[in-house]
């Protein structure tokens, strides 16, 4: 059945979107077109530290009322930074629609910045950091993007300690004023919801202030790097290699080579690695697919003695599909593909965050065109993906002394 979808720009360049359901559930989220892939390296971290002070407060609304307004009313509330986009989103019953879209709106449209609760929130960030240092499988996907990209998309989106340490209020408020305006902004919301009441409530919350993104030239690069640390047992390491961008038409071949690889316990690394071998526990594997970059990775658990095997299975699988790969094994994983995505729509808090990205990256519309990409990906695209990143990888290693 053909969802019923909704799509506006309005005149303030505010794009308003609507999966329409009859469940009396929505899930909201109000975004803005800013992330990591617009800091310089100076500014690491700064997207991140917004989102947080973002849930602080505004003149009507402390911390604690802004929980309190959505959980109270039985919902859910969250926010996450990417690359691309800074988004705060919440799911609750759709009779109390009107609260998250006030809640939401308030929080992107009128932050107090409060310098009290800016400095609580830094050392917060700290420990963020801390904890994502501490978790290896974390530190490896954080630190795989340092082989394929240069400064600054190479380093984490998190920022460091120096970064962190270096921005202040004003430099705050300046990113703030130039990135939240109404042309930068998708408000997008699955469930039960009438569209003309989205349109209005955005045209009359939000005014006609302009701004813009600060874009950084991506850099794209080939690099391998291997750290030790005391006190941990297994080696965590993240094979990876440079995709098609979103949009280009060689996009969804990278999401059939990544499940083919890495993409569930019955992908060949899977069965080869765990499965026959039993050298690892985890495998998993993804397409990081973006309109400014794209990559795939494949993580690996496996002791320190196996990494250098590990390595070589991987590598001998890609070169056996860049040789021997079959139609009717790229049948199976094109119908396993079009039924994760059937199944991940049922939930509209994922239906939600999936059509942002699609805006983000061009138009969410284009989601609903997945399974026609994904039938529409030839055996040799495959083939010859896998044969580049055999000659194109780069690597990133945390092992035990």
């Amino acid at each position: 059945m053909k969802p019923k979808f909704f799509r506006k720009v309005l005149k303030n360049g505010m794009v308003v979107i609507l999966e329409k359901r009859d469940l009396p559930v929505v899930s909201v989220a109000f975004a803005v077109r800013n992330g990591g892939v617009n800091e310089s390296a100076e500014e690491k971290g700064i997207s991140h530290f917004i989102e947080h002070l973002l849930y602080k407060g505004t003149p009507t609304r402390n911390a604690k009322k802004i929980a309190e307004e959505i959980e109270k009313n039985g919902g859910e509330l969250n926010g996450f930074t990417d690359e691309l986009i800074t988004a705060y989103w919440c799911k609750m019953p759709s009779n109390h629609l009107d609260v998250a879209l006030n809640v939401l709106g308030d929080m992107v449209k009128n932050p107090l910045f409060d310098e009290k609760e800016m400095e609580k929130e830094r050392k917060v960030i700290f420990e963020e950091i801390k904890m994502r240092k501490d978790n290896p499988m974390t530190y490896v996907f954080d630190n795989i993007q340092g082989c394929l990209y240069a400064e600054p998309l190479g380093s984490p989106l998190i920022g460091s300690h120096k970064t962190m340490n270096s921005i202040n209020r004003k430099s705050i408020i300046e990113k703030f004023k130039k990135v939240y305006t109404p042309n930068n902004l998708i408000l997008t919301v699955v469930g039960d919801a009438d569209f003309n009441h989205l349109v209005n409530f955005s045209e009359k919350f939000f005014g006609n202030e302009k701004g813009c993104v600060q874009k950084i030239i991506v850099k794209p690069k080939i690099g391998c790097k291997t750290e030790t640390r005391k006190g941990i047992d297994q080696a965590n390491l993240v094979f990876s290699y440079h995709t098609s961008l979103y949009g280009d038409k060689n996009s969804p071949v990278s999401i059939v080579l990544s499940t083919l690889m890495a993409g569930g316990m019955s992908s060949r690394l899977f069965a080869e690695i765990r499965e026959k071998r039993n050298l690892a526990y985890a495998i998993k594997g993804d397409a990081e697919i973006n309109k400014d970059f794209a990559y795939n990775f494949i993580y690996i658990g496996t002791t320190k003695e196996n990494v250098e095997k590990v390595k070589e299975i991987v590598l001998k699988e890609f070169k056996q599909v860049s040789e021997e790969l079959k139609e009717e094994e790229l049948k199976q994983i094109k119908e396993q593909l079009i039924g994760n995505y059937r199944i991940s729509m049922e939930d509209s808090q994922t239906q939600m965050v999936s059509l942002l990205m699609h805006e983000i990256n061009e138009n969410a519309k284009n989601f609903y065109d997945f399974e026609k990409k994904i039938s529409n990906v030839k055996l040799e695209d495959v083939k010859e993906l896998a044969k580049k990143a055999i000659k194109e990888h780069s690597f990133f290693a945390l092992m035990p002394e």
